[in-house]
Formats: structure tokens, C-alpha cells, sequence
């Protein structure tokens, strides 16, 4: 040991040098780790809104739309369709919507942004199975209805706004996604107006 004096402005610069570096080593440890957190691009992309081009879409026609790894249905309805709805709310289980299965601005008889456009997510509220559009002769499977969706698993039947008929498996409408119409022709699913 030597008994020279101790700097101590050398033992100052060396302790702040050295906490330095152990701090941008930290950062540098920490940066990574917490991105690691954040989903994937994958992942954000399975989530994020689609759009759908509706202005080929003829009345009575269905298109499909993939959201989120489901299904979404998009249904242009027919005026005569739209008022034949309020004449089978007897025949429902929910016809007023009272169940959380849409986006606020779709609890309407029609469960519908726009009267004649009717957006779903296809996928039956029973077993999670897919029912199959019948645009016409739907009434071999409910009397007096003539356009409806039918679940071939287990036999429960929608109307055209996706309301879930009375003694059927399914307990629920049809979900509603959110979704907004970007211009007449353009449909965004998965965003409304309220989280844009």
C-alpha cells in the first residue's frame, strides 16, 4: 500500500463514469425487453379494421369479409325485406336488441347503421358455428319469413337483422361488429366514428 494521498476528483469521475455506463447498459437492456411487450405486427394486423368495397353489392346478395379471423357478412336488404321485420318481433327472442350484441348506434329494429345495409359477424351464438344466408324459401324453416339465416347444426334461425328467433339453441342476435361507412361505396369493419 502506498501512502499517497487518495484523489479524490479522480475517484469522483471514475464513480459518475461508471454509473453512466451502467445506466445506458440498462437502457439499452430495458428498450428491447419492454418493445418485446408490444403485439406483433402479425398480431396487430389480425386485429385491425378491414375494409369491404360494397358497390357491386345487389340487393339480396351477401358478401364475406374476414375481421379479426371471423367472418363478417355484409347484406344489402330489399325494401319489402325492411318491413316485413316489425311483423315477426313476436317471433323473436330479443326483437328490441336488449342484449349487448351491437354497437349502440345499431340497437334499431333494422340493427343497422343504414336501413339497407346490414353488417354481422357470421357466426352462430350457440356453438360458434357458421349459418348459411337463405335469401329466399327461408320459410321451410320459419313460417311466413322469407329471407333469413338458418345453423344447420342445431337448427336455430335468424331474421335478416340478425335477431335470433324464439325456441331456438341460440341464445343471442347475431353480433354486430363496430363499423363506419368511409364513403357510399366503402365499408370500414372494426371502427366506428366513436374510436377513430
Amino acid at each position: 500500500m502506498s501512502n499517497a494521498p487518495v484523489d479524490q476528483g479522480r475517484r469522483r469521475f471514475l464513480t459518475i463514469a461508471t454509473s453512466v455506463v451502467g445506466g445506458v447498459g440498462a437502457v439499452g437492456v430495458a428498450v428491447p425487453f419492454i418493445a418485446s411487450w408490444n403485439p406483433s405486427e402479425r398480431a396487430k394486423q389480425a386485429g385491425a379494421a378491414v375494409t369491404a368495397d360494397i358497390s357491386k353489392l345487389e340487393v339480396g346478395q351477401l358478401i364475406r369479409v374476414e375481421w379479426r379471423g371471423k367472418p363478417v357478412w355484409v347484406v344489402k336488404r330489399s325494401p319489402e325485406l325492411l318491413e316485413q321485420l316489425p311483423s315477426i318481433n313476436n317471433q323473436l327472442a330479443d326483437p328490441e336488441s336488449e342484449v349487448d350484441q351491437q354497437p349502440a348506434y345499431a340497437q334499431n329494429i333494422h340493427r343497422s347503421k343504414k336501413p339497407e345495409i346490414f353488417v354481422a359477424v357470421g357466426i352462430c351464438t350457440h356453438l360458434g358455428c357458421s349459418p348459411t344466408y337463405i335469401p329466399t324459401e327461408f320459410s321451410a324453416h320459419v313460417q311466413g319469413v322469407n329471407a333469413g339465416f338458418f345453423c344447420p347444426c342445431h337448427g336455430s334461425t335468424y331474421d335478416l337483422a340478425g335477431r335470433v328467433f324464439s325456441g331456438v339453441p341460440a341464445p343471442k342476435n347475431l353480433q354486430v361488429p363496430p363499423y363506419m361507412f368511409l364513403d357510399d361505396n366503402t365499408l370500414l369493419i372494426g371502427e366506428d366514428e366513436g374510436s377513430v
